[in-house]
């Protein structure tokens, strides 16, 4: 039984981690480019990694997109700004290992008190917001007159054209998150406890 449970950890492992590779490298599956930045849905492969496998396993799978999105910002950019910010790991990596530990430790939380599809709904969300918020909080902290110069934004007008972008993609991208984790996850779940 363990061994058949531990064929299964990897086989699901390893079929996201090929998941997350394609959605780096087909175009308008991972990103869907828009002037300036792009809308993302690979973290929605992390997440589900995070509450099917584990925090851990969430955190090995968002950091192959980290480490993707960081070589790619040096040879095949999403966005114009991403050769200027996402050359950085603490930008382009460390907020992808974290969007499968925050994911991963909310749904434990939640379904170690029954509460599993309100886990799957809210790791779902707080997964895509980690990701957003981490994303364009460093780049905030980190890039600010690079930034405001890219978008041709004053520097004091930043942070609101930052938060402008947290509300036109990060909402709609964890909007997202919570309604396919629940519906992606639960079947995964289901044949996993089988």
């Amino acid at each position: 039984m363990q061994r058949r449970s531990n064929a299964y950890h990897i086989s699901v492992l390893a079929v996201l981690m090929a998941i997350v590779i394609m959605q780096n490298i087909v175009p308008f599956f991972g990103y869907i480019p828009l002037p300036g930045l792009s809308i993302t849905t690979i973290h929605i492969t992390v997440i589900i990694a995070a509450v099917v496998l584990g925090p851990r396993d969430g955190a090995i799978i968002g950091g192959i997109w980290g480490l993707i999105d960081w070589i790619r910002a040096f040879v095949a950019p999403t966005s114009a700004l991403a050769p200027i910010v996402f050359t950085n790991p603490l930008v382009s990596i460390l907020p992808r290992v974290l969007i499968g530990l925050v994911a991963g430790w909310i749904f434990i939380w939640f379904s170690k008190r029954h509460r599993t599809t309100l886990g799957f709904t809210l790791a779902g969300i707080a997964g895509a917001l980690t990701n957003t918020i981490l994303v364009l909080g460093l780049i905030g902290l980190l890039y600010s007159h690079q930034a405001a110069g890219f978008y041709q934004v004053n520097l004091s007008k930043l942070m609101p054209y930052l938060l402008t972008v947290v509300a036109s993609n990060g909402v709609p991208e964890a909007i997202l998150a919570g309604i396919l984790t629940p519906l992606i996850g639960t079947p995964l779940m289901r044949f996993k406890q089988r």
